[in-house]
């Protein structure tokens, strides 16, 4: 079972940037689709961005040309840069496959508030 590892949230003030990185400890995370999804209190999970294999992305509207989903295959990491960061960002954010099906990391807190 694959083991996801997120990192780089934390307090930001709107306007600002963050880059979040996701490490997978599975051997094979070069051919699956890769998604960054969130939750924020009450809300249900919703999906971020998500890369394939072949490197095409794909944004919910509201962070479209704000953020951008990269992957390193050689380093099984996957990455989310943060521009223009707004309050309704805030969120935990989780990464897994772009179907959900690895075990769920423990996230990393996003918090955008002046």
């Amino acid at each position: 079972q694959a083991q996801l590892v997120e990192s780089g949230g934390g307090l930001v003030q709107p306007g600002g940037s963050l880059r979040l990185s996701c490490a997978a400890s599975r051997g094979s995370f070069s051919i699956y689709a890769m998604t960054w999804y969130r939750q924020a209190p009450g809300n249900q999970r919703e999906l971020v961005a998500t890369i394939t294999n072949a490197g095409r992305t794909n944004y919910l509207d509201s962070v479209k040309c704000r953020f951008t989903i990269s992957r390193d295959n050689a380093k099984n990491t996957l990455y989310l840069q943060m521009n223009s960061l707004k309050p309704e960002d805030t969120a935990v954010y989780y990464c897994n496959t772009a179907t959900g099906s690895w075990a769920w990391g423990r996230g990393t807190q996003v918090t955008v508030s002046s």
